[in-house]
Formats: C-alpha cells, structure tokens, sequence
C-alpha cells in the first residue's frame, strides 16, 4: 500500500490540488459568512446611532422657573373658591398671569433687553403652560391667592436654540422667535431661570397640536398599546393553543386538516395591511364597532398574530419526545391526560416563547391600525378597563406615524423619541422571551 500510494504520487502529508481548492473553498465562505455578519451589525449601529442621536433630545425638556402670583381678583372674583366658577377663566386669563410673572422676574433681575415688548417676552413661554396652570389651580383652589413656583414648558423654538436645532440665523427668518429672544434665553439660563432637564412629560402626558411640540408627549399611545396588547394576549393564546393541541394531537390526517395548515402557513406571510381591511370592513362597517378603538385595533391584531402562535405551539409540541407520550399512554394515562399533564407542559417555553414575540410584532403594526382609524388625533387618555377599550385611543407605532407628519422639526425628534420607547418595549419582550425559554427549556 505504500508503494501504490509512492507510485501513484499521492501522500498523507503532502495536500494536492483539489484539496487546495476545497481548503480555499472553506476559508472564501468563511470571510463572506464574516462580511455579512459585519454589514448586519454595521447597519444596526447605523440605525441606532442615527435614532439615539435624534431621538435623546425628547426625553430632555426646556423648562422655565419662576414665582407665580395666583391674582384671585382674576381667577377667583368672586371668592367663592369654587372650581366651577373658577373654570369660567380660560387659558388667556392665565397666560397674562404667567407673563406678567414672567417680566416682573426679569426686571427684578435686569434682564430684559432695552426695547423687547412684553409680547416677545410672553413668548418664550409655552402655549401649552397657560393650560397646564390652570389645571393646578382647579385641582387645588387653595392656592388662589398665593405666590407659588412655577416650572413652566419654554416654546418650542426656545428648546430647540439649546438643543442645536435653532440658530441665530435662522431665528432671524423665523417669524415664531427672533434672535433677541435667543439672547434673552442664554441671560435666563445664565441666571438658573431656564435650562434642559428630564421631560417624564413625554412619556407620560397626551399628544399635542403642532403649534405645540414642546408638549406632545406619548401617554395616550402606550395607554393605547397596553389596551391593545391585553386584547390580543386574552383571544389569541387560548385560540391559538387549543388550535394548535387539536391539529397535533388530535386531527385526523386528511385533506381537510392538510388545506387548514396549508392556510394557517399562507395567513402567516398575508401583508398586514390586508388585516387592516378585513378589520375595517368587518368590526367597523358591519358590526360598527367604534373606530379607534383599542377592541378594534387588539381584534385586527389577534387575527393577524394567531398563525404565528399556531405554528410556534405546533412546533413546541412536535419537540416533546415522542417517548413520553408512549410512556404516558402505557402506565393507562388517556389521550387528553397525556397531551394537558405532560406534552403541554413540557411545550410551555416554546409556547411562550412564541407568544411574546408574537406579540412583539403585533406591538410594531402600523398599517393596519391605519386603516382602523387609529391615525386620528386624540388628546383624551381612555378610560379604565372595560370601557376603556371601547374608547378613542393611539398606538405608539401610529404616533410614529403621527409626529412625521408634522411640519415642525421638533416632531421629527419627537418620532424618533417614540422609536426608542418602541424600541425598549420590544426589546424587554424579546428578552423576557429568551429568559423564560432557558428558564423553563427542557435538555432531551
């Protein structure tokens, strides 16, 4: 044998041609296996950079400082300190209060540039403010009549000067702030009068009119969300589980059990936007169930994630070694013993697992909320569960939507702030998903 390998040129230890060329073969699809993976994280460090760097700047607010004296001659004239009668005064009434505090905390300090009229100097100040007053004082009556301090929303284009969106030249072609203003803020901040600080206003509080950016915030639309996700976790786990047990364990093979899968596989990749017009013509022209509503929005969604749940259990299942089964079955256990004491259990990660992130891509739909009419704008947050989920409502993919539509650049931020928010909640679902799997994750 040695001499046949000898005579035939050919050697354990010596690599020929064709060896080369697989070898080289290995090392090419290594380096291109390498590359795509590169791209994938260069292009998601892109996408977040780009996101993160838009977006912070929503999550930090620039607020104005400053004693309020509550006149109860203006808001209370009759003295009565009765919220009803003190309602008769509208956000103008308060906006001449928050100026005038305004000018006299200036002038007090020698702030104010020679000339600027006290309507510029009102304008540094929020329209959103006025409002946000007087739902303080209605809320306490008490305080009619006293100094308080008061932490004021600045305009939005005031915000955007120290967030670097704004600048000296464009305020000058700015009918909405003039770069006397601008200096007027750098005084103020120099003064501890102004400055950026952390806004739980944009999490928290509801949308706002595109006069007011500085106040928009996402409080409505994760109510929304919430709403939505809790429609979808009730009708599609159940449905899809029971589905999922009966075509596994208990259908018969024919071909009426073949087209049902077959569907099942084709529903899995409709476009969602096809859900959307089933919605709309079947919750909301047929059974004329409310637009905008969460019931609606959570219906459309639990249709669209039910055959990602029934292909996810389905395959939980076929991962139960089939041993059990018969050793369940052989000690006298019946059919339905079998599957709901030990397959169904031993499936749980896998069901789970499945859920959540079917859940996670019902949490990111926007199309067909769209076609729902969630796209509308609502200021008013539901009410609490049930009716709740028959009222008004916004999803935070929708606000997405909502705030890139808007001619201010303070919404762009605003959207990618959103996108974040988005971001965090999809990415704990995906995290609690991996940490129930190998919590629960039986080794064969």
């Amino acid at each position: 044998m040695t001499a046949e390998s000898t005579n035939s040129g050919t050697s354990l230890y010596k690599t020929d041609a064709r060896t080369k060329r697989r070898n080289a073969s290995e090392a090419r699809f290594r380096i291109y296996g390498m590359a795509a993976v590169g791209f994938g994280v260069l292009a998601l460090i892109v996408l977040l950079t780009s996101v993160l760097g838009t977006g912070l700047g929503a999550f930090r607010q620039t607020f104005l400082t400053m004693p309020v004296a509550l006149d109860a001659a203006t808001l209370d004239k009759k003295g009565n300190r009765d919220p009803a009668e003190m309602a008769k005064v509208t956000t103008i009434g308060y906006q001449k209060i928050l100026e005038k505090a305004l000018i006299a905390e200036l002038t007090e300090q020698k702030l104010i540039p020679e000339g600027m009229s006290a309507k510029d100097v009102g304008g540094l100040i929020s329209k959103e403010a006025p409002a946000q007053l007087r739902n303080k004082v209605l809320a306490n009556p008490e305080l009619v009549g006293q100094t308080i301090t008061f932490r004021a929303l600045a305009n939005g284009r005031i915000d955007g000067y120290f967030k670097g969106r704004v600048t000296m030249e464009s305020a000058a072609l700015d009918s909405n702030v003039s770069p006397a203003q601008l200096e007027l803020a750098d005084k103020m901040r120099a003064a501890n009068l102004l400055g950026l600080s952390f806004n739980w206003g944009f999490i928290f509080d509801p949308d706002a009119s595109e006069l007011r950016p500085e106040a928009a915030g996402l409080g409505v639309a994760i109510l929304g969300s919430l709403y939505m996700m809790i429609i979808v976790l009730v009708l599609s786990l159940p449905l899809g589980v029971a589905a999922s047990i009966y075509l596994e364990e208990f259908a018969p093979t024919n071909r009426w059990t073949d087209l049902i899968e077959v569907n099942i596989a084709n529903l899995a990749a409709v476009p969602s936007i096809v859900f959307g017009i089933l919605g709309l013509a079947v919750f909301i022209n047929f059974a004329n169930m409310p637009q905008s509503s969460p019931l609606v929005g959570g219906l459309v969604l639990t249709l669209m994630t039910l055959p990602t749940i029934i292909i996810a259990t389905r395959a939980a299942l076929k991962a139960v070694p089939p041993s059990i089964k018969d050793a369940a079955l052989g000690v006298g256990a019946s059919k339905t013993q079998t599957v709901f004491h030990h397959v169904l259990p031993l499936a749980m990660p896998g069901i789970l697992t499945g859920t959540i992130i079917g859940l996670a891509q019902a949490l990111g739909e926007t199309a067909p909320l769209l076609l729902i009419g969630m796209v509308a704008f609502v200021r008013d947050y539901p009410g609490a569960p049930p009716e709740g989920f028959l009222d008004p409502a916004s999803a935070l993919p929708v606000q997405v939507y909502n705030f890139t539509q808007r001619a201010d650049p303070a919404f762009i931020e605003r959207a990618s702030g959103a996108i974040i928010v988005l971001l965090v909640f999809l990415l704990t679902m995906n995290i609690l998903a991996i940490i129930l799997r190998r919590r629960f994750e039986r080794r064969w």
